[in-house]
């Protein structure tokens, strides 16, 4: 028989819970998202830009950024080492992931299904790849949690505009750069793998794709001000 303590403590740990579980979820779909969708290139028209006409950036551009919307939220509400170990489990998840393909690229065909070549060609994204994102998104992903958090406390908790842009626009260039120059500049000339780009290129990508990730970065803000005007009103900030 429920009591009516029960009964209040149940209506505010469940949604509360639900709100956990859904921003680790959010976080882990992005990053699982963008590593299957990168293998697309988008073109997106910038001709206002000096470094070119086109802004040359990966399709999973969008599912990614949404990984710094749900890390942002999580480290509000649950604090930096709590959105720390989200980032240490999707990236866990991530080596899965990557893992479960090789396996299925490796496992024999059958004519029934996809081509085996056209599968590993769209699913099995190049090494150079791998290790940069996978470099990049550790290293961008921990810096965003630790200057969200930095802001936060300087404001003393005020200014949530100023801690999401100012986190994520940081935390984005430094992600771009880093994959960047790691797999079109550093792996390819130190280990072999993957296509050398000049540097020409390489900061037309950066630029290009940089801005477009603080377009992004822009366009959350009211969504991380949605989201938190929701938590307030219905009571579920975590004690």
């Amino acid at each position: 028989m429920k009591t009516k303590a029960s009964t209040i403590l149940s209506s505010k740990i469940i949604p509360e819970e639900v709100i956990r579980i859904g921003l680790i979820a959010l976080f882990i779909t992005g990053l699982l998202t963008a590593q299957l969708t990168a293998v697309k290139i988008l073109e997106l028209p910038l001709s206002f830009l000096n470094f070119g006409t086109f802004a040359i950036v990966p399709a999973g551009v969008l599912a990614y950024a949404i990984t710094f919307f749900a890390s942002d939220c999580y480290a509000e509400l649950y604090g930096k080492r709590s959105a720390r170990m989200v980032v240490a489990v999707a990236f866990a998840m991530n080596i899965l992931m990557l893992f479960l393909i090789w396996i299925s690229i490796k496992a024999p065909g059958s004519d029934a299904g996809v081509s085996p070549e056209l599968f590993a060609t769209v699913l099995g994204p190049s090494a150079n790849v791998v290790f940069a994102s996978l470099s990049a998104y550790l290293i961008s992903q921990n810096l965003d949690i630790w200057i969200f958090d930095s802001i936060r406390k300087r404001t003393q908790g005020s200014k949530l505009w100023l801690r999401n842009i100012g986190s994520t626009t940081i935390s984005q260039l430094i992600d771009t750069i880093i994959f960047i120059t790691l797999a079109f500049s550093i792996f390819p000339s130190l280990i072999g793998i993957g296509i050398e780009l000049p540097l020409s290129i390489l900061l037309q990508l950066m630029v290009g794709q940089y801005f477009i990730k603080f377009l992004i970065a822009l366009a959350d803000t009211p969504l991380i001000y949605g989201f938190f005007y929701y938590v307030k009103k219905e009571n579920l900030i975590p004690s």
